[in-house]
């Protein structure tokens, strides 16, 4: 089976890797995916007294997790017909990325780097809870002694664009064979929040991933647009319920024995393409609902930035006012089209987070 070409932009947290590989990505004019490689990794046990995350104590980083999600993400993707998957994200300091681990991938690393005072600035900058500056700096020192020798791009002093015209692409990617994408026979529990652009299924899902840990289970929380990125757009949910199902058989080997879903699913049948993959497990489907003005609230904060996750391939920041009422225009006419596409259907108008987690949280309990 062909190794499938796979562009790893990796650095410290703050050189930009999310924002160029994105970037990268959507400049390509052939079949190509991309993923984060953190979106490959939410898996978690219960707090600890001294870790609200701990990590497993085998994989400290959860790198080699996050690599044999690749793998299989790197075959489903193959199978869709890409010609290259870039990845962004960060790798362990001293072995980098774990190639033995990757036996589908043909991978090739490349270094983002900046000056250690304007990595300080910027990540002073964006202020991300709980992020620790001297800890990133001393990360990105490591990277500069272990792996200097690595292809790099100095983004010290520049813009995105500057610093995408400077990453090197090889002359062609060929086709390569399509491989199989398998179902998960992996029991457990699924809980799939779902719901139109802007009603707030990624921050509620979050929440119930984040309470069904503290309750003491070891969890996990997918969200479906980041392992799904393909282009051209596929035409159905195949490409992300195989990779569902791979990282599922990921997490519940680690010890996982529920996984919490965020992401939209629009029809009956994209809901038994996900049932097909994850035929043992039980899958609960959780729709979220809002009227047409709290669409357009949301829909119009997030656009702002307002409460904004900073993930890659964002519809919304930046987009102007127009655009932003014709995307909830649309949003509150699919809420009322695909609202019995779901098991449970909660309405969120003025309603806490905390609320809807909880309802989600009693009615998951009396299965």
């Amino acid at each position: 089976m062909d190794a499938l070409p796979v562009l790893w932009l990796y650095g410290p947290p703050g050189v930009g890797k999310t924002t160029v590989g994105w970037e990268v990505f959507t400049r390509l004019d052939f079949p190509a995916g991309y993923v984060d490689i953190d979106q490959l990794g939410m898996c978690h046990g219960p707090p600890t007294a001294g870790d609200r995350t701990p990590e497993p104590p085998d994989d400290p980083g959860r790198y080699r997790m996050k690599a044999r999600n690749l793998d299989a993400v790197v075959v489903n993707q193959r199978a869709a017909g890409a010609r290259l998957l870039v990845v962004s994200g960060v790798v362990d300091a001293r072995r980098g990325v774990d190639r033995d681990l990757l036996p589908h991938a043909a991978v090739r690393t490349l270094r983002l780097r900046a000056d250690p005072g304007e990595l300080r600035r910027r990540l002073a900058g964006r202020a991300r809870p709980g992020e620790d500056i001297s800890r990133e700096l001393a990360y990105a020192a490591e990277l500069e002694v272990n792996h200097a020798d690595d292809e790099c791009v100095d983004t010290t002093g520049l813009g995105v664009a500057e610093v995408v015209d400077r990453v090197r692409l090889d002359a062609s990617y060929p086709s390569v064979h399509n491989g199989p994408s398998l179902a998960c026979a992996a029991p457990g529990e699924v809980l799939l929040v779902c719901g139109v652009t802007g009603v707030g299924k990624s921050t509620v899902g979050w929440q119930v991933y984040d309470r069904i840990r503290t309750s003491g289970t070891h969890a996990a929380f997918v969200d479906l647009e980041q392992i799904g990125f393909h282009r051209p757009a596929p035409a159905d949910h195949r490409l992300k319920a195989a990779n569902l199902a791979a990282l599922w058989s990921t997490y519940h080997r680690a010890g996982a024995r529920r996984m919490v879903v965020g992401g939209e699913v629009e029809t009956a049948q994209a809901l038994r393409t996900y049932a097909a993959a994850l035929p043992a497990a039980r899958l609960t489907v959780y729709r979220l609902d809002a009227g047409a003005d709290t669409l357009r609230e949301r829909i119009l904060r997030r656009g702002r930035g307002v409460g904004a996750i900073d993930l890659a391939g964002d519809p919304l920041i930046g987009r102007p006012e127009p655009a932003l009422r014709e995307v909830a225009d649309r949003a509150a006419a699919q809420a009322r089209e695909r609202a019995g596409v779901c098991d449970v259907l909660l309405d969120t108008d003025g309603r806490e987070v905390s609320d809807l987690v909880d309802e989600i949280v009693r009615y998951q309990g009396r299965g």
